[in-house]
């Protein structure tokens, strides 16, 4: 079962192609066998059926009793006068076949059945193929045949079909004999021939009408992973092909439009929240200027400053499918250590492990947000984290993995996945000061899949069981 999944191909085109070749040629190998066997079972009766005639003019022109049984053998060669040419029995008091003759039973028993249709009594009957050169009667009376038509005879036979049958019980036996035409040397290699042929050509019929299906089904499929990955209006798609894939292209490009006017909505609704939450939020900062508690005054300008950072993370995430910033070629390794370095300067207790250094495409002020957020997260649940970077392969695709460890209290099994939904916090109270407000692992989930990447959380174990931390994993596509 794996190797043929080996050579089954992977496109629509490439599977039903071959699935259609594989029973045309089947069907066409049947159709070539039941052909060559019709062709040997037409040789095979017209045998019989010339042994038939022969035996029945015999009859028709003997009445039964034996002739001048001359010779040692009991044998009568001369032909009978009032017999046509190349028909003549013979009659002999007994027949047992030579060492050389193949006994023909089938050929037998279908001449026995035609000889009772035609009332001929037979109470034995033996058919036998022998060799004509073992056959002096025969072989004089094809010398001369063939002598007669000079060079432009047709194959000559070598085999020569006897019927042997005894009419009357302790009677003589009528011997007939027909010549077995040789076989055509050319029938199996030209049955192959037309075989392959007619399948080359139904096979590159398919070929056109797949290929008719499948070149629109591929360009909307392109169009499908530009936009996915794009969000970017690339124009109509022109539509093509069988009429059912024409209306899913005309849909596709309905649907592609909606979408690009729904973003669109988004995005100035999205503009429109910015600038009227954050000018309000900046005259309020102007304003407690005037507050003379400095508690007070310094409690208001956190929460503006919470207030803010929860609106920045909301705006990110909902922008997060359409970067204005362009993708570069980054040392990865470098953007990490440069990091970790800025939460060092700031006192906090983080170590730069293991790295390698590596070179992809990222958008650096994205990343930088993602690797933040697991870091800030590390240390607000656990006040220190662990940070390295291996080359991994899997699968036969590379990766660089960004590995994040922390020696805190882990998350409940059954509530992992769940941490990446927005607004879920690890610490079920809206403290602000024990957390965010429940986007960063949203956010850097969403900002890891943006880079065909994956992000994963997974609680640390240690020998007996217990939990001693969390393990955030970070997986980005190396390019090939």
């Amino acid at each position: 079962m794996i190797a043929l999944r080996r050579f089954w191909p992977d496109s629509l085109k490439g599977q039903v192609l071959l699935a259609l070749a594989a029973a045309l040629l089947l069907a066409q190998g049947i159709s070539a066998v039941l052909l060559y066997k019709a062709q040997a079972e037409y040789h095979e009766e017209q045998l019989v059926h010339g042994l038939a005639m022969r035996v029945t003019m015999a009859t028709r022109h003997d009445d039964g009793r034996p002739r001048d049984l001359a010779g040692p053998e009991g044998l009568h060669h001369e032909p009978r006068g009032d017999m046509p040419r190349g028909l003549s029995p013979e009659l002999t008091a007994n027949f047992v076949p030579a060492a050389v003759d193949h006994t023909e039973r089938d050929i037998g028993n279908q001449l026995t059945q035609l000889l009772t249709e035609q009332e001929i009594p037979i109470v034995q009957l033996v058919v036998v193929e022998r060799p004509i050169s073992a056959d002096p009667v025969w072989q004089a009376r094809i010398n001369d045949r063939f002598s007669m038509m000079g060079k432009h005879h047709p194959p000559r036979p070598d085999q020569v079909l006897i019927a042997a049958v005894q009419r009357q019980a302790g009677g003589p036996w009528l011997l007939v004999r027909i010549s077995v035409p040789p076989r055509d040397p050319w029938l199996l290699a030209t049955l192959i021939a037309q075989t392959l042929f007619i399948y080359a050509l139904l096979v590159s019929a398919m070929a056109v009408i797949l290929r008719r299906i499948v070149r629109p089904l591929a360009e909307l499929t392109d169009r499908v992973e530009h936009f996915a990955e794009t969000r970017e209006d690339g124009g109509q798609l022109a539509p093509q092909g069988p009429d059912d894939v024409r209306r899913l292209i005309e849909a596709h490009n309905a649907m592609e439009q909606r979408i690009i006017a729904l973003i669109k909505e988004k995005d100035v609704m999205l503009g429109a929240i910015g600038h009227d939450l954050k000018t309000p939020l900046t005259a309020l900062r102007v304003r407690i200027e005037s507050v003379e508690d400095d508690a007070e005054r310094g409690k208001m300008a956190q929460t503006i400053e919470d207030i803010v950072r929860s609106l920045d993370d909301i705006l990110s995430l909902a922008r997060v499918g359409r970067p204005s910033d362009p993708v570069e070629q980054t040392e990865l390794s470098a953007l990490v250590a440069s990091i970790v370095e800025e939460y060092e300067d700031m006192g906090d207790d983080v170590v730069l492990d293991e790295t390698s250094r590596m070179v992809l495409p990222v958008r650096p002020t994205w990343m930088r947000r993602a690797l933040r957020n697991l870091i800030g997260n590390a240390l607000r649940y656990s006040g220190s984290a662990v940070v390295n970077m291996t080359r991994e392969t899997t699968e036969g695709r590379a990766w660089a993995v960004i590995r994040i460890t922390d020696p805190g209290k882990g998350i409940p099994e059954g509530q992992i996945e769940r941490m990446f939904e927005p607004f879920t916090r690890g610490e079920p109270s809206r403290n602000t000061s024990t957390g965010g407000a429940g986007l960063g692992l949203t956010l850097a989930r969403a900002i890891a899949e943006q880079h065909g990447g994956q992000l994963t959380l997974a609680n640390r174990i240690d020998g007996t069981g217990a939990i001693v931390g969390l393990l955030a994993t970070l997986r980005l596509p190396l390019p090939v």
